[in-house]
């Protein structure tokens, strides 16, 4: 492994000033925190599936409103069309011409609310945005800001009235995660954070988008030895060789891996991926990622773990 070399200090510094002021928000636990930051600044989107009531609104307007971040929310309902999402052209009368009229999507930080409601041609609206940070409307491109982060969620028990997301649009998130319930002293400290003003109220920013392209930046030059590399492409293959799987890890998803590990490490204070960060990252980037024959959740964690447990780690 390399020498020991620490992130710098100002990266540092905005990383634990921007969990403070979340965690002082909103009640969750440090490694999950991480995991979202990490998927942040690696600049993917997070798709979470959790029960209502968790606290999904209040995470991401809490990260919006750190970073000094614009924010939007789009709930998702069977009769949303692409349009209500991405904007479109509205005829000005006084030009005489048609505009170009921006949606939510336009925002630095987009929460999509059941997602899984929308119709398939209005999810598919989301993949050149997703992939491209960009859309495309009446032969106009149209740049999206930067940074550009979508926090998605789906309940995955109230399966009435949706349609589940094709493997397509599933990869285009970098990792997929449950927040839980909290634990029971956290859960009280809810109760307590209630008979008090909304914390949202009193937040201000504590990072400049300016800091957060910066941290984007610095993920990339995160270095990651060819063992390591080997190592991703040995889980990718055991996913795709495992009994138990009709559609194992992709290229796309072995990048993805590598990417999230490079975050978490800058997160955790270090300029290079160890084994541990790639262990840490492959169950909420792979999960979403892999087809069992089965077709449950369940059952690709089950594989992750499994696969994790199998394929040796590399020890220099």
């Amino acid at each position: 492994m390399p020498t020991n070399h620490p992130a710098s200090q100002p990266s540092q510094n905005a990383i634990h000033r921007l969990k403070g002021v979340i965690q002082q928000t909103v009640v969750i636990d440090s490694f999950r925190l991480d995991l979202i930051l990490a998927a942040f600044f690696a600049r993917g989107h997070v798709l979470l599936e959790d029960v209502p009531g968790i606290g999904k609104t209040m995470l991401a307007k809490a990260l919006a409103f750190s970073v000094e971040a614009s924010f939007k929310r789009i709930q998702c309902t069977p009769d949303l069309l692409p349009t209500d999402i991405t904007g479109g052209a509205i005829y000005n009368q006084r030009d005489q011409r048609f505009e170009f009229m921006p949606g939510p999507i336009f925002a630095n930080i987009v929460l999509v609310d059941e997602i899984n409601r929308a119709s398939p041609r209005t999810q598919s609206s989301l993949l050149e945005c997703m992939a491209e940070s960009q859309i495309s409307a009446d032969g106009y491109t149209h740049a999206l800001p930067d940074p550009f982060f979508i926090l998605a969620t789906q309940n995955p028990i109230e399966m009435a009235g949706t349609f589940p997301l094709p493997e397509a649009q599933l990869d285009r998130f970098l990792i997929s995660l449950d927040l839980g319930y909290p634990e029971f002293l956290d859960e009280v400290t809810i109760l307590e954070r209630e008979e008090h003003a909304n914390p949202l109220d009193s937040l201000t920013p504590v990072i400049e988008l300016d800091e957060i392209r910066q941290l984007q930046a610095s993920v990339q030059q995160v270095d990651v030895v060819r063992p390591l590399k080997e190592y991703i492409v040995r889980l990718a293959n055991a996913t795709r060789a495992h009994p138990e799987t009709v559609l194992g890890l992709s290229p796309r998803g072995g990048v993805a891996l590598q990417r999230c590990a490079q975050a978490l490490a800058l997160i955790r204070g270090r300029t290079f991926v160890t084994p541990d960060d790639v262990k840490s990252v492959a169950p909420p980037v792979i999960a979403h990622r892999i087809l069992p024959r089965d077709r449950r959740l369940e059952t690709a964690r089950r594989v992750v773990e499994e696969v994790l447990h199998e394929v040796p780690v590399p020890l220099d």
